[in-house]
Order: C-alpha cells, then structure tokens, then sequence
C-alpha cells in the first residue's frame, strides 16, 4: 500500500487516497462505524454490492470519453482487482465489480496514474457529467460541447458546496437539438445554441427519472457559455441549503422544484449571486483540428461484401469533419471485457485519434476514422466480434445489471434483456436498423436502466398468487420517447404480468403495431392514436393471470433457482448519520479543512462554505440531541434559532440570530477579510457549543 504514495503526483489526489486507506484501516478495527464510513467511500466510486464483502467500483469518465492508455489502464486494474468485465453505465461511467475493499486504494492510485478517478463518481454529489458521444463530431451541432462539459467535471469535483448534498445531482450536454444525452430527464441539461455569433445553451432545470419522473424546466432559452459555471454553483448552493435531507424519497432537486415552483427557486439562485467564486468563468473551447495517426493503409480482403456493406450503412456514422467517419460498436447490456478492451486500445492508438467514447446507451463509438481504414477497421472489430449490426436500434437493449449484483434488483433485468433480443433477432429482423423503438429494462423503480423513458420499458416487480407464492415480475410501460430540444415523454404503466411472460408482451405489442400501424406512422403516434394504456392494457391482460402459472414461472430469467425476493438496503445516495458526536466531530473536521483551504490557498469561496458546512453540521447535532427533527439545511438553521437562541439556552458571540450569523455568506463577497472574519466567528460558534455541550452533559449524568 505504500508504492502510490510516491507514483501520484498530485498532492490532493495523494491525500485523498491515503485518507481513503486510513478510513478503511479505522474501518476494519472497529473504530469507525459503517454508516460512517459509507458516505465517505461512496463519494470515492465504492458501492456495495449484492454478495457480501465485495464491491463495486465505479470509475468516473467524463462525458465517456477514453484514450488508448485509459483504456489499458482500466483493464489493468480489472484484471488485477476484479473479474476483468468492464461494465458501461448509462451515465458514460465504466463499473467493475467484486472487488475487496482492502484493495480499493491501490486500485485507485493505479487509475491516477492515467488521470482517471473514482472521486464522486457515487454518494450525494455532482455525479458524471455526461453528453452526446457525437460531441466534436456531430454534423447538426452548432458547436463542440466537450470543453465546456469538461469544464463544469473539473470545477466541481471536490469542489465544497457539493460534497454532502442531500441527494445526487446530474448534469448532461447534448451536442444538437435531437437532444441525445437527454436534458429532459436531468437536474440540469444544457443544449448548445449560438445567438447573434455568440455560444451558448438552452437550460433546463428539474428533471429526474426513478419512482416519480419529472421533465425539466425550460430556464434559459440561450445563456451566455461563460455564465453556465456560476448558474450551475447558484444552483448547487441552493439545491444543498434547501434539499430534503430526512426522506431519502423525495431528496432530488425534482422535489425541491416542485415544492417552491421554478419561480421561487430562481429568485434564491439570483440571491446567491454575491456569493458566488466567480460571476463569469470563461472557458477555453478552441475547435483544434483533429490529430489522426499517419500510417499505411492495410490490405484488407473483405470475404463477404454484403455483411461489410451492411455493416457500414448500420454501424458508421459520417463525421463533420470531412473524410471522416465514427464507428458505433454494439456492446451487448454494456458488458465487454479485457482482451478485447486491450486490442481496442490498440487499434484507436494506430489508426485514429486515440480517443473513443462510451455511450449513454452502454455502447462504443470510435471517432476519426479514415475513409480509407473503414475496411481495415470491419476487419479487425468483426475477430473481436464487435461488428454486430443494430447499434443504437430497437435490438441494442439498454439494461441495468438488476439481481446480478444490486441490491436493490428486485427481478432480474439482464435476462429479460437477453430473452428478449432473442426474440428480436430471430422474429423481427426487421428492428435490426430500426430506430423508433428503444426498449430499456430497470429491476426496481429507481430506473437505472431509464425504463419509464422508453417507448417500450420494463420494471422488475415481484407478484403474488392467491395461495401467496411469489413469482418474479414485470411491470410493462408504453409510450415515453425523447422529442428533442428538452422535450420528452414518460411512459405510462399499462401491466403487471409475471417475468416469463415478457417476451410474450413484447411479441404483442409489437404484432399490434405492424398489423394496425399505418405507412409511415411511429410508435409514438400509434400509441397516441389508440388512446395508450387502455387499448393495449386489453391486450396484455390475459398474461396478468397468475391462477395459471407453471413451475418455471418461479424462476427467473438467467438463473436456475427458485425465485426469492431479496431486496437490500441501497445505497444510491449516502446516509443519516444519527449520533450526536459522530456530526461535532465531522463539523469540527469540517472547519479544519475550512483553516487548511484558508492558509494554503486563495479559494476564499471555498474555506467559506467549508465553514458555512461546519456551522451547520453542528447545529444539527445540538437539535439532534433536543430530538428535534429536520429535513434541510435552512430548516436547521430555522429550528436552530427556535430552539436554542430564542430561548436564551445558547448566545453567540456575534449577538445575533443564528440563521443573521451563517447568511453572511450570500450577503458578502467571497474576499479574505469576509473568509477570515466568518471563520473566526465559527471558531467562536464551536467553543460556545463546547461549553453548552459540556454542561448539558454534567447535568445529564447527575
């Protein structure tokens, strides 16, 4: 475990891994409890997983986006900590799984090494920021979206305002109005605009899938590029302040919104102005010309034509830039492993620009491709077996891994997938190059797997027979779609019918729309015209009965077991903390880092809201102890001066309220003398709940 300490160059990387290392040690004696450490290695890409006492990693790839070395480097780690499967996300990230978490820091500083981390790529943060993985090359996009996505990556990891919100935060860049990396359904999405010559972004704000899914609110129709940095830090500031923090349930951004209305959320984002660290960030975005490795074209002997020809009418995308092409690759539930990650590596180094691109639908596009090397690059994709026709089509299912190793996976989604792309390419080969249709497959309701979004979805359900014997299930949802330029639409639930019964379904629907669709009519306005759920509820109901069900019915799809519902605590966001000095210490930890930041660097915006954070840990604590409850951050703040100040059972130093003392930070400039004077008087604010601490105590024990 030493070697990393002198390899990492970077001095914050170094530290946050060998605190990684510390916690885990502290961890394994006893000394830490679990839910403390949870949140911390959540927020460091460590996520439990369904088997006990391993993990799964996720690593965090901006936008998708990998070189040949990346690439090497991850399947190094794979192969030496985990399985050597490489899982894509449908948020550009790539999992790995069954790992130790022994092995977790080791693993991380090999990543840093290429420049990958694991930094929040889970917990209550901003998650992967991602986008079109057409981006830089899409012959529709006003402009190149990458930098500017790279740049909203680079300002907020560890930034402080989003270290412990109370849920997760996402944001996409899509590369043209067709709205591919799906701004719709994000906290905020931006789509690129340019307005009398100048770049900028349309914005939507509030968009979320899961139990409840929600379509973002048109915020901006063009927002100047320079200004998406400080609304994107408004936002968070807000979002943390105000977010539900007590039910896990309903702590996304999308219920915030709904609570206050876009209106109100506005006017304290445009409050939070003063506070900000900068009023405009500039971001360098220059369109440098692509830089493509000059060799010899290979001879190639295609033997069957046909399949090339269809291969390259399916599966490559012309670029923008002229004489070049993209090549989509459709990787079977996102799932591809080492040997093959490492010949990809290989081909992208030598024969393009050394770059390629994860998808949001858990696919792979290689970029800048030659003309010439379109053959020579069939040739070598099809000895790996990556040459499979259908890419972004009805067949390439998009679905999360579900019970193979989340906890939350109530049914199997994997199988079905694989059950029902069977189906597709054995019956309806005509979906092969169809693009209406997409069929995406979550195993519970938090909709990883973006079901609710599809034209045609799928949810893992359980049901019950009347002699109360559980079969696993499908709940089947129709009719959701992306519409372009923010616009979308979420499917509705039409049944409930047992798993087995899904590919089934899917056949009928399917029948349906061919035998009854009119010329040139799309799914969605078919659906529309038969007035939706109920007509094709009437169809599918006869696969609800479960006065019928065979011995095979109670086995899921990809497993020989009987089924047995087994759901576990999840861990999509971090958690509670519930002890009292559990939250002092970490206040006090908090303010620590405030002085650190303060006295090594000049981020005086930082080592104020690392304060501001403290201030607020700890009042939680002293209302935790009155067993007051709270649910945000302004609501603690409120009850803080209800509880204690009002009543004369604590007076600050300051002589005012508490809500009067920790607002200062939106009502001042982010300057040293603010940064010095707010953190003095925190310091004040700790020795003051010191003494009431300790007193309480006294009185406590006699």
């Amino acid at each position: 475990m030493q070697s990393f300490r002198s390899e990492i160059e970077n001095p914050v990387v170094e530290k946050d891994i060998i605190e990684l290392e510390k916690k885990i040690r502290l961890f394994n004696e006893g000394s830490l409890t679990d839910e403390s450490f949870r949140s911390l290695r959540l927020a460091r890409g460590i996520y439990g997983q369904r088997q006990a006492g391993v993990q799964m990693i996720r690593i965090k790839l901006p936008y998708g986006k990998v070189t040949s070395n990346q690439l090497l480097r991850i399947s190094d780690v794979s192969d030496r900590f985990s399985t050597g499967r490489l899982h894509i996300t449908t948020r550009q990230d790539i999992q790995i799984h069954y790992v130790s978490i022994d092995d977790t820091p080791e693993l991380w500083s090999q990543l840093e090494q290429d420049d990958i981390t694991l930094r929040e790529a889970c917990g209550n943060t901003v998650r992967n920021v991602t986008a079109s993985e057409t981006a830089g090359i899409d012959v529709n996009e006003p402009f190149d979206v990458t930098p500017y996505a790279h740049a909203v990556f680079q300002f907020f990891l560890r930034n402080p305002i989003c270290q412990e919100m109370g849920r997760k935060f996402k944001m996409s860049f899509s590369s043209s109005d067709a709205d591919t990396a799906l701004s719709y359904i994000h906290d905020l999405g931006f789509i690129p605009k340019i307005k009398d010559g100048e770049r900028g972004f349309k914005v939507m704000l509030g968009g979320g899938l899961g139990s409840q899914p929600r379509s973002a609110d048109l915020i901006y129709d063009f927002l100047p590029t320079y200004k998406i940095i400080p609304l994107i830090e408004s936002v968070l500031r807000i979002f943390d302040r105000h977010g539900e923090r007590a039910r896990r349930m309903k702590a996304r951004m999308k219920f915030l919104i709904k609570e206050y209305g876009v209106e109100k959320f506005l006017e304290l984002v445009e409050a939070e102005q003063k506070a900000l660290s900068n009023q405009e960030v500039h971001i360098e975005a220059n369109d440098d010309a692509v830089k493509i490795a000059d060799v010899a074209v290979p001879q190639v002997d295609i033997e069957d034509e046909n399949a090339y020809n269809s291969w390259r009418a399916l599966n490559v995308i012309p670029q923008k830039q002229e004489g070049l092409f993209a090549i989509g690759i459709k990787i079977k539930l996102g799932d591809f492993y080492t040997d093959k990650a490492r010949e990809l590596a290989a081909l992208i180094k030598n024969y393009a620009a050394d770059e390629l691109r994860f998808s949001l639908r858990q696919n792979i596009l290689i970029r800048h491709v030659k003309a010439e090397l379109l053959p020579f690059f069939y040739q070598e994709l099809k000895a790996l077996d990556f040459v499979d026709a259908g890419y972004n089509a009805t067949t390439d299912i998009t679905a999360c891994p579900g019970t193979d190793t989340c906890n939350l996976g109530i049914a199997s989604s994997t199988g079905m997938a694989d059950e029902l792309e069977k189906v597709l390419y054995s019956e309806y080969p005509q979906y092969i190059n169809n693009q209406d249709i997409t069929i995406k497959i979550s195993g519970c309701m938090n909709a990883c797997g973006q079901h609710n979004m599809a034209h045609i979805g799928f949810q893992g359900m359980s049901i019950r027979t009347k002699d109360k014997l559980v079969a696993p299930a499908v709940q089947v949802l129709l009719g959701g779609g992306v519409l372009g330029n923010g616009e979308g639409r979420f499917s509705d639930k039409v049944i409930k019918l047992p798993s087995k019964r899904g590919p089934q379904a899917l056949r009928l629907i399917l029948d349906d729309f061919e035998a009854n669709g009119n010329p040139d009519e799309s799914f969605l306005e078919y659906y529309d015209r038969r007035e939706g759920q109920k007509y094709f509820y009437n169809f599918l109901v006869t696969l609800s009965d479960t006065e019928n069900l065979e011995p095979s019915d109670f086995i899921d799809w990809g497993t020989s077991e009987e089924y047995k519902q087994e759901v576990g605590v999840g861990e999509c966001a971090g958690v509670v903390i519930d002890l009292v000095a559990t939250l002092l210490l970490e206040a006090k930890e908090k303010l620590e880092k405030a002085d650190e930041v303060f006295e090594s660097t000049e981020q005086w915006a930082d080592a104020i809201y690392l304060a501001y954070t403290a201030n607020v840990n700890a009042a939680k604590a002293l209302l935790l102890s009155e067993d007051v409850k709270t649910n945000s951050q302004a609501n603690i703040i409120s009850l803080f001066d209800d509880t204690f100040i009002e009543t004369n059972k604590i007076t600050l130093d300051t002589k005012n309220s508490f809500s009067d003392f920790v607002y200062q930070i939106n009502k001042n400039e982010p300057n040293k003398e603010f940064a010095t004077t707010y953190i003095n008087q925190t310091k004040a604010f700790f020795n003051t709940i010191d003494v009431f601490r300790s007193r309480e105590l006294v009185h406590a024990n006699n």
